[in-house]
């Protein structure tokens, strides 16, 4: 019915890479996305023989990989900061490309509503270089929706004149943390989106908000995966599980129902 691929989140397994890529085959997933900014999988850990042989280890499980995250924890609102930020992210992109995807996930920080605000300019700043980048090498850096609602964050995309900073579309991250409309962010969106969080939440719960295993949450999953379709959307759903006792068996759970959705 549709022709998206999905992927895991590596880390979402809590298991040392090894045992999580064979758990991500396990699964049933195509590709997967892993962290690369701590530990072992960061740049600055990683010999090109280290490279080459992670890259060998995905793709003898029948993986590839969707995007790496890149996100520091800290956003570009601090133009203190923002240089060694940049620069890291810009290692992790390289990184990226050599293990043959172009995508990196980050959060930028949360868009201000005025675009006469300081902090607006100081993210303009950092996302312009950033793109700049990005478009030297044919990829992107991707914002996670969340912060803000998709209306504002695409206002703040369209002042950059580059896809070389784009989307990964997280629909739970709209539906918790702003109580945003999943399906019209798609639209709002759609010349930005390169890659996709499949996650699930609640609102109206204590604390404000809550994560549940996909299906069991407020997302419309037949309206979203309908409206990614249209705006033409062929990449990866790629199922990300940030709590939970289960790990695995949620993420399974998951892969089986995105397949009863997509097939």
């Amino acid at each position: 019915m549709y022709s998206f691929k999905i992927g895991v989140m590596l880390d979402s397994f809590r298991l040392p890479i090894d045992q999580a890529l064979a758990k991500a085959e396990e699964v049933g997933g195509q590709g997967l996305q892993v962290y690369a900014t701590y530990g072992e999988m960061a740049p600055e850990n990683l010999s090109q023989a280290d490279r080459r042989e992670f890259l060998r280890k995905v793709k003898a499980h029948g993986l590839v990989i969707s995007a790496l995250c890149g996100d520091l924890g800290k956003g570009f609102t601090d133009p203190e900061l923002n240089p060694g930020l940049i620069e890291k992210s810009k290692r992790i992109l390289d990184l990226a490309v050599e293990l043959e995807t172009n995508v990196v996930t980050t959060h930028i920080g949360r868009v201000p509503e005025d675009p006469s605000d300081a902090t607006y300019r100081i993210m303009q700043e950092a996302c312009h270089e950033l793109a700049e980048y990005a478009d030297s090498l044919n990829a992107h850096f991707a914002i996670e929706t969340g912060p803000e609602p998709a209306a504002r964050l695409r206002a703040f995309l369209d002042t950059l004149g580059s896809r070389g900073v784009a989307v990964n579309y997280d629909p739970a991250n709209l539906t918790m943390c702003v109580d945003d409309d999943a399906v019209k962010g798609v639209y709002e969106l759609k010349d930005y989106i390169v890659h996709t969080h499949a996650k699930d939440g609640m609102r109206g719960t204590k604390p404000p908000f809550i994560e549940v295993p996909l299906g069991q949450g407020d997302v419309r999953w037949d309206g979203y995966l309908k409206a990614l379709d249209e705006i033409g959307y062929r990449g990866f759903l790629t199922i990300e599980r940030e709590c939970g006792e289960t790990p695995e068996k949620d993420i399974a759970l998951a892969v089986r129902f995105l397949k009863e959705k997509i097939n």
